[in-house]
């Protein structure tokens, strides 16, 4: 198995033989879960094959991200409905990421990253931010239909390459973690591009890494799974991120294709309902 293959695996398995069965308020629902899950990935493109992701989906919501929309009906829409349930009355995300990353804090962090490390290579300043201390979590502030999960990234280069390190809240492992992995692994891979660098690790940490009670049978079932596929390679170019940022779909369709031409998953698992 290719290296992301083998660290879910193990994760998955340790969440469901050591981890502690807990009540989530919010959601009704039992969940085995841990604290202090990390992996660390730099030898292949996190793209689980031990079921079957969309790839689609998670291509069309990093481009919606560059974007910096917080409509879906704006190009994600035309892809995927997966962020629907979490619209507002006005029909936009609260707290969408792309918006949270270049408009909400009033400056765009995405374009001042790639600025600041194309000019400062050495940088350890390189930190992107989702959450708003002044409106999100501790039981206070706006309700809103959804809070960041990722909520803050880092991005500096050694070596010549790019090394990113996702930070995540709170993560369903079964559904989110697969598709958040390959997702920001992906935004790595256009950013690494536009500053020039070749990729490098992908450090992505959670806070509670969890297995919802609905997914426990589908867990067991990832464990026993096996899969020889070999690593993806993805290879973006310096336009990628001017592209994406107008929402191109002619990206959208070459970063697919290109992908699927290398992913030989084994089977969908059924029963994977999304909790909200």
């Amino acid at each position: 198995m290719h290296q992301f293959d083998t660290q879910y695996k193990e994760a998955i398995r340790k969440i469901m033989n050591e981890g502690s069965e807990e009540f989530n308020e919010r959601t009704g629902h039992r969940t085995m879960a841990l604290p202090g899950i990390t992996f660390e990935i730099d030898k292949t493109f996190p793209l689980l094959t031990l079921r079957k992701i969309p790839v689609r989906i998670f291509v069309a919501e990093q481009i919606w991200f560059i974007m910096g929309e917080d409509n879906p009906e704006k190009f994600l829409g035309d892809y995927t409905k997966i962020w629907d349930d979490f619209r507002e009355e006005d029909g936009k995300i609260a707290a969408a990421y792309g918006y949270r990353m270049r408009k909400h804090f009033g400056r765009d962090q995405l374009k001042d990253l790639i600025r600041h490390l194309r000019k400062e290579r050495g940088s350890r300043h390189g930190v992107v931010v989702f959450w708003d201390p002044a409106d999100d979590g501790l039981g206070t502030g706006t309700k809103k239909k959804n809070v960041p999960c990722p909520y803050t990234f880092t991005a500096n280069i050694i070596d010549n390459k790019l090394h990113f390190h996702l930070i995540i809240r709170s993560n369903d492992m079964m559904l989110g973690c697969p598709h958040d992995m390959a997702g920001y692994a992906l935004m790595q891979a256009i950013l690494a591009a536009k500053t020039g660098c070749g990729v490098g690790k992908m450090t992505y940490s959670i806070s509670n890494a969890h297995i919802y009670d609905i997914h426990y049978e589908q867990a067991r079932e990832i464990i026993e799974r096996e899969n020889d596929h070999n690593s993806i390679l993805l290879e973006c170019q310096e336009d990628y991120f001017d592209r994406a940022e107008s929402g191109d779909k002619k990206l959208f369709k070459e970063i697919v294709e290109n992908i699927n031409r290398q992913y030989n998953p084994l089977s969908s698992i059924k029963g994977m309902e999304i909790v909200l």
